[in-house]
């Protein structure tokens, strides 16, 4: 004849699971060692644009560059630069060329060990009506990662040199 076990065994039990689940949590969570672990996929690398390719062919080919073929909305030529006030500027002010249709419009700079290279972009907006396709100019602020320091600064668009830092 067997005996009934007793009513606590089913608590025992379910006690006993909970620590050790929570005890093989806590060596997880602790990892092994000191080092640091990178958690997830970093995220794709963004895909090179016109204005990242022919960046790279001007610094590549200075100074024998053509001017880039057709108009492109990354790719809008510069209308001029303002002389900066000293070789230490991190900062320098151009004046974007861009359609009065556009939505938004800035600017993208490479730098070099030579060369600042910037360009203009736009995005149009959504036709709603019709657009005068008519050329506007507006200044526009472009961050350096190092002082000007004596780099050429060349429109990506055209090639052509804007300023002799």
């Amino acid at each position: 004849m067997q005996h009934p076990a007793p009513r606590n065994r089913p608590r025992t039990r379910a006690t006993a699971l909970v620590v050790c689940l929570a005890a093989a949590g806590a060596v997880a969570l602790s990892g092994c060692g000191s080092n640091t672990r990178t958690v997830g996929a970093a995220p794709p690398p963004r895909a090179k644009d016109a204005f990242d390719q022919r960046a790279a062919q001007i610094v590549r080919d200075w100074p024998k560059v053509a001017p880039a073929p057709g108009r492109q909305d990354a790719l809008l030529p510069l209308a001029g630069a303002d002389h900066p006030k000293s070789q230490d500027v991190r900062e320098l002010t151009v004046t974007v060329g861009h359609s009065a249709c556009d939505a938004g419009y800035g600017t993208r700079v490479l730098e070099s060990k030579e060369l600042v290279v910037v360009s203009g972009w736009g995005r149009k907006k959504i036709p709603e009506g019709m657009c005068t396709e008519q050329l506007a100019t507006d200044k526009a602020k472009v961050r350096l990662d190092g002082p000007l320091a004596g780099r050429k600064v060349v429109d990506a668009a055209t090639g052509k040199q804007l300023l002799k830092g």
